[in-house]
């Protein structure tokens, strides 16, 4: 379980307006980053080294200006620079339910030079022991301690400010966080269930909902309705000190690799819409996760690599925990979308997909 200290650091209005005060103690330091077409994002500075500078919640550029990103052109000299790889999932290793085409050979090359390899992934959808099963049926061999699932995210980050186990958790989104939540130790309802219920706008007629409910945890969620909506804004504005989090904030996502889908930032503007308040996102580019890993595997952040298809999640969740960056154009980040003059958040480099890391013929170890 991770651990938070106190601070007599500024905490941004923002987060104490969505955290009970007897919690805020329990933060060494917390801010809110502004990611281009995200809105604001929670980042978990606690666990961190040195991070790389980051915007202001007011927007206004702090940052100095990033050169424009490099192609990759020695694989080796990149491998060799770092000792942990952290992959995305969704557009970098599989597309829906196809395997990107590489995948394999490159994990294992990289596993013959030692790397380390771990999976993180916004999609909320499944558990950590769900993801293995999805590894295992495309072929791959991965542990689930090396899948860190926004799922996950969620469960842990309760953990870590010591979230009453006397309250109860409602969740808009599916079975990955009920599983994760339930192996955490917590009370929750709504998740797929609640999919079913409808509301009979009948004269006069008033919802309940629980008022022992102490957070409204957002995810994406295929059995979204107006039912989940209402009893979700009624827990963030009527319970004191209700948390609202996101799993993340994704725009779109990839069901199949047919085409893209709206992601799980739908379900989350949602409820942002009708609370007028913004989540706690524990998925990219929130650091919590990058955070977590640190802490649990004992690594460096300059040690780290992070390999992501999209520049407001992936590479943004690498920047922010002062890691390296590669961008791959597998998925949802096009060479265009890349170079747009409107675009601030660049990689340290870019390459098609990551079977061109196979290009590095370096020794076995």
């Amino acid at each position: 379980m991770l651990s938070a200290t106190s601070s007599t650091s500024t905490i941004f209005t923002s987060f104490r307006s969505h955290t009970p005060a007897p919690l805020l103690p329990r933060f060494h330091r917390f801010g809110l980053l502004g990611a281009r077409g995200s809105g604001q994002h929670l980042f978990f500075p606690s666990l961190c080294t040195k991070l790389r500078p980051r915007m202001s919640v007011s927007g206004a550029a702090n940052l100095s200006v990033r050169a424009s990103a490099e192609r990759l052109k020695n694989a080796e000299e990149l491998i060799n620079s770092v000792e942990t790889f952290i992959f995305d999932c969704d557009g970098v290793i599989w597309k829906g339910d196809k395997l990107i085409d590489g995948v394999p050979e490159t994990l294992d090359m990289l596993r013959a030079k030692g790397k380390r390899l771990v999976f993180v992934t916004n999609n909320s959808t499944k558990s950590r022991k769900q993801y293995g099963k999805k590894f295992e049926t495309l072929g791959l061999s991965v542990s689930e301690e090396e899948i860190f699932a926004s799922s996950f995210a969620a469960a842990a980050y309760l953990k870590s400010i010591d979230f009453p186990k006397e309250k109860k958790v409602y969740v808009i989104g599916e079975e990955g966080i009920l599983k994760e939540l339930e192996l955490a130790g917590f009370q929750y309802l709504g998740g797929p269930a609640d999919g079913e219920k409808k509301i009979e706008l009948k004269p006069g007629f008033y919802m309940e909902h629980d008022e022992n409910v102490g957070a409204v945890v957002v995810g994406f969620d295929r059995y979204f309705n107006y039912y989940k909506i209402q009893y979700g804004t009624l827990c963030i504005r009527e319970n004191p000190g209700c948390l609202f989090i996101a799993t993340n904030r994704d725009a779109v996502t990839h069901l199949t690799d047919a085409q893209e889908w709206a992601g799980g930032g739908s379900m989350v503007g949602a409820l942002r819409g009708s609370t007028q308040k913004e989540p706690l996102v524990v998925g990219k580019p929130s650091t919590f996760m990058m955070d977590y890993l640190a802490n649990k595997f004992g690594i460096q952040k300059s040690q780290i690599c992070m390999v992501g298809d999209r520049l407001d999640t992936d590479i943004l969740f690498g920047q922010n925990g002062g890691c390296k960056t590669l961008l791959v154009l597998s998925g949802v980040t096009s060479i265009s979308m890349l170079q747009d003059s409107s675009n601030s958040i660049q990689p340290d480099f870019y390459t098609n997909k990551i079977s061109d890391l196979l290009s590095a013929k370096a020794a076995v170890v």
